[in-house]
């Protein structure tokens, strides 16, 4: 899949694979496998931002995926989010959709909200908000009829 159809088709909170398409090279090659492993990885979609216009200069569509969260004793000191263009030469798959009755929680209403959590069950959604400081969060419960409308509107995951 394009960059474009994650954006149009695949629900926030999907684990998505890119690739470019080329082989992993040698451990013994630790500066290509760092370039290949920048152009070749797993995140879940956290974020889908539309077209915008910022004085003259039109910036396209993107996605956003989280690939992880490093630190030490329950504590995350950085966190690696990666955003692509809708209009990326990396290929796209969806690894997973979420589980029919977890919940996404959202920062915010509307179309520019970003996944901050993808929770078991709405008591864990609930529970979560309480101990992270989240005050117009959004909980969306991933429902059975989503997952039908995405196969019957032709979206499985490809």
């Amino acid at each position: 899949m394009s960059a474009q159809l994650i954006f149009d088709l695949v629900p926030l909170g999907s684990l998505i694979r890119y690739s470019d398409e080329t082989s992993r090279p040698p451990e013994r090659f630790r500066k290509k496998l760092t370039s290949w492993e920048n152009r070749n990885s797993v995140g879940r979609l956290i974020r889908k931002q539309v077209e915008r216009h910022i004085g003259n200069t039109m910036l396209p569509a993107c996605i956003t995926l989280h690939e992880g969260d490093y630190g030490s004793n329950g504590i995350v000191t950085i966190r690696v989010h990666r955003t692509f263009s809708a209009d990326s030469d990396l290929k796209f798959t969806v690894a997973e959709r979420p589980a029919i009755g977890s919940v996404r929680v959202l920062d915010r209403p509307g179309d520019g909200a970003e996944l901050v959590y993808l929770a078991s069950h709405r008591a864990d959604a609930e529970e979560w908000l309480t101990r992270h400081g989240y005050p117009d969060a959004v909980l969306d419960e991933v429902t059975a009829d989503a997952v039908a409308a995405d196969s019957v509107e032709g979206r499985a995951a490809a």
